[in-house]
């Protein structure tokens, strides 16, 4: 219940911004990122989890409060891999779903152009989770249990640079404080990390 309101507060969040002064100047955007992601692991000392390469699609509104403060919601689809090792034995975990997270970004003209960095929380939601090898979807119940997890909760940093045709170049850390564990919460810690390069454009 308190994961479920943390997404609608964050929805609502995003929502209300566009309750803004008429001449607060809005834009909108799109992003393209490559990510890399893995698992930080608590009590699991014979796993190992390694980045894998994976894509990220985005839209993004932007509220410019003043030349140097914005507040951007974004709304992102990605697809992350990771390589995961017990002993021997390994597999790879593929996970997609949807992120919104809402960053305050502070702003300062450089050049011809812009560099922004940001701050903000985050929530997603799994859409589908499973290893390669099992091909069995870790969302659904097994035995009256889920295996993992779908929602996260987190906080997430970015920065760039904006170009004088609006073109952006993008980097960014996500770091999630849910443990994505769910059967074996009460056992061990999994929690995500994601890094990710990439471009966009502002409209």
């Amino acid at each position: 219940m308190k994961k479920t309101m943390l997404v609608c507060m964050s929805l609502l969040m995003a929502t209300g911004l566009m309750n803004v002064n008429a001449q607060t100047p809005v834009s909108y955007g799109v992003k393209a990122e490559m990510n890399m992601s893995n698992f930080l692991l608590t009590d699991l000392d014979a796993q190992k989890s390694t980045m894998k390469v994976g894509p990220n699609l985005a839209g993004f509104m932007k509220i410019d409060l003043h030349p140097n403060f914005a507040i951007q919601p974004e709304m992102m689809f990605f697809y992350r891999q990771s390589k995961m090792e017990t002993g021997p034995v390994e597999d790879t975990f593929k996970q997609w779903g949807m992120q919104v997270p809402v960053y305050a970004v502070g702003q300062a003209e450089v050049g011809s152009g812009r560099f922004y960095a940001g701050v903000g929380p985050f929530v997603s939601v799994g859409f589908d989770a499973r290893y390669k090898d099992a091909d069995i979807n870790l969302y659904d119940e097994v035995a009256g249990k889920t295996p993992m997890n779908r929602w996260d909760f987190g906080m997430g940093a970015m920065l760039g640079y904006e170009f004088s045709n609006q073109v952006q170049l993008n980097a960014g850390y996500q770091f999630g404080f849910v443990n994505q564990l769910d059967a074996l919460k009460d056992d061990a810690k999994m929690r995500t990390q994601t890094v990710s390069v990439g471009i966009g454009y502002r409209f």
